[in-house]
């Protein structure tokens, strides 16, 4: 998120611009969502699979950055902003599960839902978030982002939106190989969860709720 700072500041420079010097940029940061979303339909380790998400989601920004548009900033902006939390609170997750079993192996921290139905809300309601279902504010983001590339590029709505499906395909993936199932027979017994940690998850998703309400708190920067 900081080098989408980044970004944002050096793109004034970047204006007037000859098109052949941002379109490979584009084109690979394209091409780098659907590589790093691919990998992570193929990853065994939960924390690799939410930072692979992470990687997907600038390849968005970066994107949307370089279209030098209002809407491709905004979009940029709200996304890295959504997508910030919704990461944070994956990981917060994925921490929580993993001072329990003590393994980040997605096969083997299967039917969670049993034995913690509240931390498993939460794995659904950041999943659905991260996936962008309405009315989340990632949503928002990245139909600024796909609006703006598709006014760019308009071959471009096929990348972004085999890139969105697999987002999906992979948000789907991580909530049933974590929740349901039957529980691995090496686990015998596990401490319950503690106030602390569903105090830090609402912390996170809280805020995207309110954004939900009123987008222009950060929607509104670039227009």
């Amino acid at each position: 998120k900081l080098g989408g700072y980044g970004l944002i500041r050096i793109s004034p420079s970047l204006n007037p611009h000859p098109p052949t010097l941002l379109l490979p940029i584009m084109v690979m940061a394209l091409w780098g969502v659907l590589m790093t979303s691919s990998i992570c339909l193929r990853q065994t380790d939960l924390k690799a699979l939410i930072a692979y998400s992470s990687v997907s989601h600038m390849g968005l920004v970066a994107a949307a950055i370089m279209s030098q548009t209002p809407w491709g900033m905004t979009g940029a902006m709200t996304l890295m902003i959504a997508h910030g939390l919704t990461s944070s609170a994956l990981f917060t997750l994925a921490n929580t599960n993993y001072e329990r079993t003590h393994t980040r192996t997605l096969l083997l921290v299967r039917g969670l839902q049993l034995i913690f139905p509240l931390l498993s809300t939460w794995w659904l309601l950041t999943n659905l978030t991260n996936m962008a279902l309405p009315p989340s504010i990632n949503l928002v983001g990245e139909l600024l982002i796909i609006t703006a590339l598709f006014n760019w590029s308009p071959p471009s709505i096929i990348l972004t939106g085999i890139g969105t499906l697999i987002t999906a395909s992979y948000s789907l993936y991580m909530f049933l190989m974590t929740q349901r199932g039957s529980i691995s027979t090496q686990f015998q017994s596990f401490y319950p969860t503690h106030t602390r940690e569903h105090l830090v998850l609402a912390l996170h998703l809280f805020p995207l709720g309110l954004l939900i309400i009123k987008p222009a708190l950060i929607s509104g920067l670039f227009t």
